[in-house]
Protein backbone atom coordinates (compact mmCIF):
# COMPACT_ATOMS: atom_id res chain seq x y z
CA UNK A 1 0.00 0.00 0.00
CA UNK A 2 1.30 3.56 -0.97
CA UNK A 3 1.32 6.32 1.33
CA UNK A 4 -1.05 8.92 1.36
CA UNK A 5 -1.10 12.26 1.90
CA UNK A 6 -3.76 13.57 4.48
CA UNK A 7 -3.00 17.45 5.39
CA UNK A 8 -4.26 19.89 2.56
CA UNK A 9 -3.56 23.80 2.13
CA UNK A 10 -6.55 26.00 1.36
CA UNK A 11 -8.27 25.91 -2.39
CA UNK A 12 -10.33 28.20 -3.69
CA UNK A 13 -14.18 28.34 -3.51
CA UNK A 14 -15.71 28.18 -7.19
CA UNK A 15 -18.61 29.76 -8.35
CA UNK A 16 -22.08 27.57 -8.40
CA UNK A 17 -23.36 28.97 -11.76
CA UNK A 18 -21.96 27.55 -14.78
CA UNK A 19 -19.51 28.82 -16.63
CA UNK A 20 -19.80 30.07 -20.21
CA UNK A 21 -19.09 30.21 -23.83
CA UNK A 22 -16.94 33.05 -25.19
CA UNK A 23 -18.03 34.02 -28.62
CA UNK A 24 -16.92 37.54 -30.10
CA UNK A 25 -16.19 39.21 -26.84
CA UNK A 26 -19.09 38.30 -24.80
CA UNK A 27 -19.82 35.26 -22.47
CA UNK A 28 -23.11 33.52 -23.39
CA UNK A 29 -24.91 30.10 -22.66
CA UNK A 30 -24.60 27.40 -25.60
CA UNK A 31 -27.78 27.63 -27.73
CA UNK A 32 -28.45 23.92 -26.43
CA UNK A 33 -29.01 25.11 -22.82
CA UNK A 34 -26.81 22.03 -21.76
CA UNK A 35 -24.28 21.85 -19.21
CA UNK A 36 -21.06 19.35 -18.70
CA UNK A 37 -20.12 19.12 -14.45
CA UNK A 38 -16.62 18.30 -13.64
CA UNK A 39 -15.69 16.33 -10.23
CA UNK A 40 -12.95 16.70 -8.54
CA UNK A 41 -10.51 13.15 -8.75
CA UNK A 42 -8.99 12.96 -5.69
CA UNK A 43 -12.90 12.98 -4.40
CA UNK A 44 -15.62 12.59 -6.93
CA UNK A 45 -17.22 15.87 -5.54
CA UNK A 46 -18.40 18.16 -8.47
CA UNK A 47 -16.31 20.99 -8.82
CA UNK A 48 -18.29 23.27 -11.32
CA UNK A 49 -19.98 23.14 -14.37
CA UNK A 50 -19.42 24.71 -18.23
CA UNK A 51 -21.81 24.74 -21.17
CA UNK A 52 -22.39 22.08 -23.48
CA UNK A 53 -21.46 23.60 -26.85
CA UNK A 54 -22.68 22.02 -30.27
CA UNK A 55 -22.01 23.10 -33.79
CA UNK A 56 -24.26 25.97 -33.94
CA UNK A 57 -21.97 27.46 -31.48
CA UNK A 58 -18.99 26.87 -33.42
CA UNK A 59 -20.62 28.22 -36.34
CA UNK A 60 -20.89 31.12 -34.31
CA UNK A 61 -17.19 31.24 -32.93
CA UNK A 62 -15.71 30.73 -36.57
CA UNK A 63 -17.67 33.52 -37.84
CA UNK A 64 -16.89 36.24 -34.47
CA UNK A 65 -13.12 34.59 -35.57
CA UNK A 66 -13.28 34.98 -39.01
CA UNK A 67 -14.93 39.11 -38.67
CA UNK A 68 -12.01 39.88 -36.25
CA UNK A 69 -9.50 38.37 -38.22
CA UNK A 70 -10.35 40.53 -41.17
CA UNK A 71 -11.00 43.38 -39.31
CA UNK A 72 -9.37 44.93 -36.15
CA UNK A 73 -7.11 42.05 -36.28
CA UNK A 74 -5.24 42.45 -39.30
CA UNK A 75 -4.39 45.70 -38.51
CA UNK A 76 -2.57 45.50 -35.10
CA UNK A 77 1.38 45.48 -35.80
CA UNK A 78 3.70 42.94 -34.67
CA UNK A 79 4.84 45.34 -31.24
CA UNK A 80 0.67 45.52 -30.01
CA UNK A 81 0.70 41.90 -29.99
CA UNK A 82 3.78 41.40 -28.35
CA UNK A 83 2.50 44.01 -25.62
CA UNK A 84 -1.11 42.45 -25.76
CA UNK A 85 1.00 38.89 -24.64
CA UNK A 86 2.95 40.02 -22.04
CA UNK A 87 -0.02 42.43 -20.12
CA UNK A 88 -1.13 38.59 -20.26
CA UNK A 89 2.20 37.05 -19.45
CA UNK A 90 1.97 39.84 -16.37
CA UNK A 91 -1.51 39.03 -15.31
CA UNK A 92 -1.24 35.22 -15.09
CA UNK A 93 2.25 35.81 -12.92
CA UNK A 94 0.00 37.60 -10.89
CA UNK A 95 -3.18 35.27 -10.42
CA UNK A 96 -0.78 32.11 -11.17
CA UNK A 97 -2.05 30.17 -8.01
CA UNK A 98 -5.49 30.50 -8.63
CA UNK A 99 -5.08 28.74 -12.00
CA UNK A 100 -3.12 26.11 -10.51
CA UNK A 101 -5.21 25.36 -7.95
CA UNK A 102 -8.32 24.65 -10.77
CA UNK A 103 -6.31 22.39 -12.65
CA UNK A 104 -5.83 20.72 -9.05
CA UNK A 105 -9.00 20.29 -8.50
CA UNK A 106 -10.73 19.80 -12.17
CA UNK A 107 -7.67 16.90 -13.57
CA UNK A 108 -5.80 15.86 -10.10
CA UNK A 109 -2.55 17.32 -10.56
CA UNK A 110 -0.50 17.87 -7.30
CA UNK A 111 -0.97 21.32 -5.89
CA UNK A 112 3.17 20.63 -5.22
CA UNK A 113 4.10 20.12 -8.86
CA UNK A 114 1.62 22.40 -10.33
CA UNK A 115 2.57 25.37 -8.21
CA UNK A 116 6.15 24.48 -10.12
CA UNK A 117 5.36 25.21 -13.57
CA UNK A 118 4.67 29.22 -12.86
CA UNK A 119 8.50 29.78 -14.83
CA UNK A 120 7.30 27.14 -17.64
CA UNK A 121 3.79 28.74 -18.50
CA UNK A 122 5.15 32.74 -18.00
CA UNK A 123 8.39 31.33 -19.98
CA UNK A 124 6.36 30.56 -23.09
CA UNK A 125 4.18 33.25 -23.32
CA UNK A 126 7.40 35.36 -22.92
CA UNK A 127 9.17 33.66 -25.86
CA UNK A 128 6.35 33.97 -28.64
CA UNK A 129 5.51 37.77 -27.48
CA UNK A 130 9.52 38.32 -28.31
CA UNK A 131 8.75 36.09 -31.82
CA UNK A 132 6.55 38.35 -32.74
CA UNK A 133 8.19 41.21 -33.42
CA UNK A 134 11.23 39.04 -35.31
CA UNK A 135 9.03 37.25 -38.15
CA UNK A 136 9.67 38.17 -41.63
CA UNK A 137 10.68 37.25 -45.11
CA UNK A 138 13.28 36.80 -47.42
CA UNK A 139 14.99 38.45 -49.60
CA UNK A 140 16.07 35.88 -52.52
CA UNK A 141 18.48 36.46 -55.39
CA UNK A 142 17.20 34.74 -58.85
CA UNK A 143 18.36 33.32 -61.90
CA UNK A 144 15.57 35.05 -64.39
CA UNK A 145 17.09 36.57 -67.46
CA UNK A 146 16.47 40.30 -66.76
CA UNK A 147 15.89 42.52 -63.57
CA UNK A 148 13.77 40.90 -61.30
CA UNK A 149 13.43 41.25 -57.54
CA UNK A 150 12.14 38.34 -55.22
CA UNK A 151 11.19 38.15 -51.86
CA UNK A 152 9.24 36.35 -49.61
CA UNK A 153 6.00 37.74 -46.87
CA UNK A 154 5.49 35.65 -43.96
CA UNK A 155 1.42 35.81 -43.11
CA UNK A 156 -0.98 34.66 -40.32
CA UNK A 157 -2.98 31.85 -41.60
CA UNK A 158 -6.53 33.21 -40.41
CA UNK A 159 -8.77 31.15 -37.67
CA UNK A 160 -7.31 28.53 -36.27
CA UNK A 161 -9.01 25.82 -34.32
CA UNK A 162 -7.05 24.57 -31.32
CA UNK A 163 -8.75 21.76 -29.48
CA UNK A 164 -6.69 20.72 -26.55
CA UNK A 165 -6.43 17.65 -23.85
CA UNK A 166 -7.25 17.34 -20.29
CA UNK A 167 -4.03 16.27 -18.68
CA UNK A 168 -2.55 20.03 -18.60
CA UNK A 169 -4.98 22.71 -19.39
CA UNK A 170 -2.90 25.08 -17.99
CA UNK A 171 0.43 24.47 -20.13
CA UNK A 172 -1.58 23.53 -23.03
CA UNK A 173 -3.47 26.28 -23.49
CA UNK A 174 -1.01 28.62 -23.44
CA UNK A 175 1.38 26.55 -25.95
CA UNK A 176 -2.10 27.01 -28.55
CA UNK A 177 -2.85 30.78 -27.84
CA UNK A 178 0.35 32.26 -27.29
CA UNK A 179 2.09 31.41 -30.76
CA UNK A 180 -1.01 31.62 -32.53
CA UNK A 181 -1.68 35.31 -31.50
CA UNK A 182 1.67 35.88 -31.72
CA UNK A 183 1.85 35.39 -35.45
CA UNK A 184 -1.46 37.37 -36.33
CA UNK A 185 -4.06 34.45 -36.17
CA UNK A 186 -7.64 34.40 -34.24
CA UNK A 187 -8.92 31.15 -32.49
CA UNK A 188 -11.58 29.14 -31.57
CA UNK A 189 -10.47 27.23 -29.13
CA UNK A 190 -12.04 23.66 -27.60
CA UNK A 191 -10.48 22.31 -24.19
CA UNK A 192 -11.38 19.07 -22.79
CA UNK A 193 -14.94 18.27 -21.43
CA UNK A 194 -12.80 16.64 -18.46
CA UNK A 195 -11.07 20.33 -17.71
CA UNK A 196 -12.05 22.84 -18.98
CA UNK A 197 -12.35 25.53 -16.41
CA UNK A 198 -8.68 27.01 -16.17
CA UNK A 199 -8.96 27.23 -19.95
CA UNK A 200 -11.95 29.77 -19.26
CA UNK A 201 -10.10 31.71 -16.85
CA UNK A 202 -7.10 32.42 -18.63
CA UNK A 203 -9.77 33.62 -21.25
CA UNK A 204 -11.11 35.91 -18.69
CA UNK A 205 -7.93 37.48 -17.96
CA UNK A 206 -6.52 37.92 -21.69
CA UNK A 207 -10.00 40.00 -22.30
CA UNK A 208 -8.35 41.34 -18.99
CA UNK A 209 -5.09 42.27 -21.07
CA UNK A 210 -6.68 43.99 -24.01
CA UNK A 211 -7.62 41.49 -25.78
CA UNK A 212 -9.79 42.93 -28.56
CA UNK A 213 -13.38 40.71 -29.17
CA UNK A 214 -13.21 37.63 -31.58
CA UNK A 215 -9.46 37.20 -31.27
CA UNK A 216 -9.73 34.53 -28.77
CA UNK A 217 -13.32 32.54 -28.76
CA UNK A 218 -13.45 29.73 -25.95
CA UNK A 219 -16.57 26.70 -27.29
CA UNK A 220 -16.61 24.40 -24.28
CA UNK A 221 -18.43 20.78 -24.94
CA UNK A 222 -17.58 16.93 -25.82
CA UNK A 223 -15.60 15.98 -28.66
CA UNK A 224 -17.84 14.11 -30.42
CA UNK A 225 -19.84 17.16 -30.50
CA UNK A 226 -18.60 20.89 -30.60
CA UNK A 227 -14.87 19.20 -31.36
CA UNK A 228 -15.94 17.63 -34.60
CA UNK A 229 -17.50 20.73 -35.88
CA UNK A 230 -14.66 22.59 -35.15
CA UNK A 231 -12.51 20.12 -36.92
CA UNK A 232 -14.87 19.95 -40.17
CA UNK A 233 -15.91 23.78 -40.17
CA UNK A 234 -14.73 24.65 -44.28
CA UNK A 235 -14.47 28.67 -42.60
CA UNK A 236 -11.13 27.31 -40.35
CA UNK A 237 -7.98 27.40 -41.68
CA UNK A 238 -5.92 25.23 -39.40
CA UNK A 239 -6.48 22.82 -36.53
CA UNK A 240 -3.83 22.51 -33.66
CA UNK A 241 -4.87 19.52 -32.01
CA UNK A 242 -3.30 18.03 -28.96
CA UNK A 243 -4.87 14.34 -28.03
CA UNK A 244 -4.98 10.81 -29.24
CA UNK A 245 -4.21 9.12 -32.23
CA UNK A 246 -7.27 8.07 -33.08
CA UNK A 247 -8.41 10.97 -32.91
CA UNK A 248 -6.09 12.48 -34.89
CA UNK A 249 -6.87 9.82 -37.52
CA UNK A 250 -10.39 11.53 -37.45
CA UNK A 251 -9.28 15.10 -37.81
CA UNK A 252 -6.88 14.36 -40.80
CA UNK A 253 -10.31 12.83 -42.50
CA UNK A 254 -12.65 16.03 -41.40
CA UNK A 255 -9.38 18.36 -42.47
CA UNK A 256 -10.31 17.38 -45.88
CA UNK A 257 -13.36 19.51 -46.49
CA UNK A 258 -11.14 22.56 -47.37
CA UNK A 259 -7.68 20.79 -46.90
CA UNK A 260 -7.11 22.90 -43.73
CA UNK A 261 -3.93 23.00 -42.31
CA UNK A 262 -3.29 20.50 -39.09
CA UNK A 263 -0.74 19.67 -36.54
CA UNK A 264 -0.96 16.79 -34.29
CA UNK A 265 0.43 16.01 -31.26
CA UNK A 266 -0.79 12.75 -30.69
CA UNK A 267 -0.06 9.67 -28.48
CA UNK A 268 3.32 8.01 -27.70
CA UNK A 269 4.91 4.71 -26.44
CA UNK A 270 8.22 6.05 -25.49
CA UNK A 271 11.00 3.67 -25.13
CA UNK A 272 13.18 4.56 -22.14
CA UNK A 273 17.19 2.81 -22.53
CA UNK A 274 19.20 2.37 -19.82
CA UNK A 275 22.69 1.01 -20.45
CA UNK A 276 24.99 -0.95 -17.82
CA UNK A 277 27.19 1.54 -17.57
CA UNK A 278 24.38 4.56 -16.27
CA UNK A 279 24.45 6.69 -12.87
CA UNK A 280 21.68 4.41 -11.10
CA UNK A 281 21.72 8.03 -9.17
CA UNK A 282 20.00 10.35 -11.84
CA UNK A 283 18.55 6.84 -13.53
CA UNK A 284 16.35 5.33 -10.65
CA UNK A 285 14.47 8.46 -9.78
CA UNK A 286 14.82 9.61 -14.16
CA UNK A 287 13.39 6.12 -15.09
CA UNK A 288 10.13 6.18 -12.46
CA UNK A 289 9.39 9.74 -13.01
CA UNK A 290 9.43 9.57 -16.88
CA UNK A 291 5.86 7.80 -16.12
CA UNK A 292 4.73 8.55 -12.54
CA UNK A 293 5.03 12.09 -12.81
CA UNK A 294 1.54 13.64 -13.85
CA UNK A 295 0.16 10.01 -12.48
CA UNK A 296 1.16 8.76 -15.99
CA UNK A 297 -1.07 11.06 -18.05
CA UNK A 298 1.84 12.30 -20.04
CA UNK A 299 1.47 11.80 -23.83
CA UNK A 300 5.56 11.36 -24.07
CA UNK A 301 5.60 9.32 -20.95
CA UNK A 302 8.99 6.81 -21.00
CA UNK A 303 6.65 3.81 -20.47
CA UNK A 304 8.55 1.16 -22.09
CA UNK A 305 12.01 0.50 -19.91
CA UNK A 306 14.40 -0.83 -21.91
CA UNK A 307 16.96 -1.89 -19.19
CA UNK A 308 20.45 -4.00 -20.53
CA UNK A 309 20.59 -7.62 -18.97
CA UNK A 310 23.26 -7.51 -16.91
CA UNK A 311 21.59 -4.67 -14.74
CA UNK A 312 18.17 -5.42 -15.34
CA UNK A 313 17.05 -7.34 -12.20
CA UNK A 314 18.95 -4.74 -9.97
CA UNK A 315 17.65 -1.84 -11.72
CA UNK A 316 13.90 -2.76 -11.74
CA UNK A 317 14.08 -3.90 -7.71
CA UNK A 318 15.14 -0.03 -7.58
CA UNK A 319 12.79 1.60 -9.77
CA UNK A 320 10.21 -0.37 -8.50
CA UNK A 321 11.08 0.58 -4.63
CA UNK A 322 11.07 3.84 -5.85
CA UNK A 323 7.83 3.74 -6.97
CA UNK A 324 6.46 2.35 -3.44
CA UNK A 325 7.89 5.03 -1.54
CA UNK A 326 6.09 8.06 -3.33
CA UNK A 327 3.05 9.69 -1.60
CA UNK A 328 0.33 9.32 -3.59
CA UNK A 329 -3.03 11.12 -2.42
CA UNK A 330 -5.20 14.06 -2.86
CA UNK A 331 -3.94 15.98 -4.89
CA UNK A 332 -5.08 19.05 -2.80
CA UNK A 333 -2.11 18.59 -0.55
CA UNK A 334 1.37 19.51 -0.41
CA UNK A 335 2.78 16.43 0.57
CA UNK A 336 1.17 14.46 -2.57
CA UNK A 337 3.47 13.28 -5.07
CA UNK A 338 1.58 10.98 -6.99
CA UNK A 339 -2.35 11.91 -7.39
CA UNK A 340 -5.63 10.42 -9.06
CA UNK A 341 -6.22 9.23 -12.65
CA UNK A 342 -8.69 12.03 -14.13
CA UNK A 343 -12.00 10.51 -14.35
CA UNK A 344 -13.38 7.01 -13.45
CA UNK A 345 -13.33 5.91 -16.94
CA UNK A 346 -9.02 6.30 -17.11
CA UNK A 347 -9.49 4.58 -14.15
CA UNK A 348 -11.32 1.48 -15.65
CA UNK A 349 -8.82 1.67 -18.92
CA UNK A 350 -5.38 1.23 -16.67
CA UNK A 351 -7.59 -1.34 -14.39
CA UNK A 352 -7.88 -3.37 -17.81
CA UNK A 353 -4.10 -3.06 -18.39
CA UNK A 354 -3.51 -4.35 -15.32
CA UNK A 355 -5.63 -7.16 -15.93
CA UNK A 356 -4.04 -7.96 -19.27
CA UNK A 357 -0.33 -7.67 -18.36
CA UNK A 358 -1.15 -10.40 -15.35
CA UNK A 359 -2.97 -12.48 -18.14
CA UNK A 360 -0.33 -12.32 -20.57
CA UNK A 361 2.60 -13.57 -17.92
CA UNK A 362 3.75 -9.95 -16.57
CA UNK A 363 4.52 -9.55 -12.86
CA UNK A 364 3.94 -6.76 -10.91
CA UNK A 365 7.15 -6.14 -9.54
CA UNK A 366 5.00 -3.21 -7.83
CA UNK A 367 1.74 -1.86 -7.68
CA UNK A 368 -0.19 -3.44 -10.36
CA UNK A 369 -4.08 -2.39 -8.54
CA UNK A 370 -6.21 0.18 -7.36
CA UNK A 371 -5.68 1.90 -3.76
CA UNK A 372 -8.58 1.50 -1.49
CA UNK A 373 -8.73 2.97 2.24
CA UNK A 374 -10.81 5.85 3.29
CA UNK A 375 -8.03 7.97 2.00
CA UNK A 376 -8.39 7.27 -1.72
CA UNK A 377 -12.55 6.62 -1.20
CA UNK A 378 -14.11 8.22 -3.84
CA UNK A 379 -10.68 8.86 -5.86
CA UNK A 380 -9.10 7.75 -8.70
CA UNK A 381 -6.30 6.21 -7.14
CA UNK A 382 -3.97 3.63 -8.75
CA UNK A 383 -0.16 2.67 -7.44
CA UNK A 384 3.07 3.20 -9.37
CA UNK A 385 3.40 0.21 -11.17
CA UNK A 386 6.55 -1.50 -11.90
CA UNK A 387 5.95 -4.27 -14.77
CA UNK A 388 8.59 -7.36 -15.58
CA UNK A 389 8.77 -10.08 -17.32
CA UNK A 390 6.99 -8.16 -20.42
CA UNK A 391 7.41 -8.72 -23.76
CA UNK A 392 7.51 -6.94 -26.74
CA UNK A 393 4.15 -8.33 -28.42
CA UNK A 394 2.53 -7.54 -25.26
CA UNK A 395 -0.70 -5.00 -24.89
CA UNK A 396 1.23 -3.60 -21.76
CA UNK A 397 4.51 -3.11 -24.10
CA UNK A 398 2.25 -2.00 -27.12
CA UNK A 399 -0.50 0.31 -26.58
CA UNK A 400 -0.45 3.75 -24.93
CA UNK A 401 -2.26 2.90 -20.98
CA UNK A 402 -1.86 6.63 -20.05
CA UNK A 403 -1.48 5.60 -16.65
CA UNK A 404 1.38 5.04 -13.80
CA UNK A 405 2.54 1.82 -15.75
CA UNK A 406 6.15 0.51 -16.90
CA UNK A 407 7.14 -2.39 -18.71
CA UNK A 408 10.22 -3.09 -18.00
CA UNK A 409 12.39 -5.07 -21.19
CA UNK A 410 15.94 -6.46 -20.82
CA UNK A 411 18.08 -6.25 -23.95
CA UNK A 412 21.46 -7.39 -25.11
CA UNK A 413 23.41 -5.11 -27.09
CA UNK A 414 22.47 -1.46 -28.82
CA UNK A 415 21.58 -2.64 -31.91
CA UNK A 416 18.72 -5.00 -30.69
CA UNK A 417 17.45 -2.33 -28.86
CA UNK A 418 17.64 0.09 -31.49
CA UNK A 419 15.62 -2.55 -33.65
CA UNK A 420 13.14 -3.01 -30.41
CA UNK A 421 13.13 0.58 -29.40
CA UNK A 422 12.06 1.57 -32.79
CA UNK A 423 9.39 -0.93 -33.83
CA UNK A 424 6.86 1.31 -32.90
CA UNK A 425 3.66 3.04 -34.77
CA UNK A 426 4.83 5.80 -32.43
CA UNK A 427 7.71 8.19 -32.20
CA UNK A 428 7.11 11.03 -29.76
CA UNK A 429 9.89 10.23 -27.16
CA UNK A 430 12.93 8.35 -26.42
CA UNK A 431 15.55 8.53 -23.40
CA UNK A 432 18.92 6.98 -23.27
CA UNK A 433 20.59 6.80 -19.98
CA UNK A 434 24.35 6.11 -20.48
CA UNK A 435 28.09 7.86 -19.29
CA UNK A 436 29.14 6.52 -22.63
CA UNK A 437 29.67 9.82 -24.74
CA UNK A 438 29.55 7.47 -28.27
CA UNK A 439 26.82 5.18 -27.07
CA UNK A 440 25.03 8.82 -26.55
CA UNK A 441 25.41 10.42 -30.06
CA UNK A 442 24.84 6.73 -31.65
CA UNK A 443 21.45 6.26 -29.85
CA UNK A 444 20.47 10.31 -30.28
CA UNK A 445 20.79 9.53 -34.56
CA UNK A 446 18.99 6.05 -34.07
CA UNK A 447 16.30 6.89 -32.48
CA UNK A 448 13.32 7.09 -34.72
CA UNK A 449 11.24 9.90 -32.47
CA UNK A 450 10.83 13.51 -32.19
CA UNK A 451 12.84 13.91 -28.94
CA UNK A 452 15.68 11.99 -27.69
CA UNK A 453 16.69 13.13 -23.77
CA UNK A 454 19.96 11.62 -22.99
CA UNK A 455 20.58 11.37 -18.96
CA UNK A 456 17.64 13.19 -18.73
CA UNK A 457 14.00 12.95 -19.01
CA UNK A 458 11.12 15.64 -20.01
CA UNK A 459 13.58 18.34 -20.22
CA UNK A 460 11.58 21.17 -22.36
CA UNK A 461 12.29 24.70 -23.13
CA UNK A 462 9.78 27.48 -24.92
CA UNK A 463 13.18 27.80 -28.35
CA UNK A 464 13.71 23.64 -28.38
CA UNK A 465 11.10 22.11 -30.60
CA UNK A 466 8.92 19.57 -29.65
CA UNK A 467 6.96 17.05 -31.78
CA UNK A 468 6.57 13.37 -33.38
CA UNK A 469 7.17 10.97 -35.75
CA UNK A 470 4.92 8.25 -36.98
CA UNK A 471 1.60 7.88 -35.80
CA UNK A 472 3.02 10.31 -32.85
CA UNK A 473 1.72 13.07 -35.13
CA UNK A 474 3.54 15.58 -37.26
CA UNK A 475 3.88 19.58 -36.54
CA UNK A 476 6.08 20.67 -34.05
CA UNK A 477 5.53 22.45 -30.87
CA UNK A 478 7.86 25.41 -29.37
CA UNK A 479 10.82 26.86 -30.92
CA UNK A 480 10.64 29.45 -34.42
CA UNK A 481 9.16 26.02 -36.17
CA UNK A 482 5.99 25.94 -33.80
CA UNK A 483 5.36 30.25 -35.30
CA UNK A 484 5.90 28.75 -38.58
CA UNK A 485 2.99 26.58 -38.53
CA UNK A 486 0.99 29.21 -38.20
CA UNK A 487 2.13 31.09 -40.92
CA UNK A 488 1.80 31.06 -44.75
CA UNK A 489 4.71 31.59 -46.96
CA UNK A 490 3.90 34.44 -49.85
CA UNK A 491 6.39 34.94 -52.68
CA UNK A 492 6.97 38.41 -54.38
CA UNK A 493 8.24 39.10 -57.84
CA UNK A 494 8.99 42.60 -59.44
CA UNK A 495 9.80 43.08 -62.50
CA UNK A 496 12.36 46.43 -62.38
CA UNK A 497 11.87 47.04 -65.47
CA UNK A 498 8.54 47.79 -65.53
Amino acid sequence: MQGAATSSTASPVLEASPKLLLIGGKWQAAQSGETIETRNPSTGEIVGHFQSGKAADVDLAVAAARAAFEGHWSKTTPFQRQELLLKWAHLIDAHFEELTWLDVLEMGVPISVALTRRQRVIGMIRFYAGLATALHGETIDNSMPGEFSSFTLKEPLGVVGAIIPWNGPLVAAVWKIAPALATGCTMVLKPSEEASLTVIRLAELLQEAGMPDGVLNVVTGYGHEAGAALAAHKDVDKIAFTGSTATGRRLVEASAGNFKRLSLELGGKSPNIVFADANFETAVPGAAMAVFANTGQICSAGTRLFVEAPIYEEFCARVAEFGRKLVVGNSASAETQVGPLVSTRQLEVVQRYFDAGAREGAVALSGGERLYGAQFENGNFVAPTVFTHVRDDMAIAREEIFGPVISALPFSNMEEVVARANASEFGLGSGVWTQNLGTAHKMARAMRAGVVWINCYQAGDPAVPFGGYKESGYGRESGIEHMHEFLQTKSVWINLNG
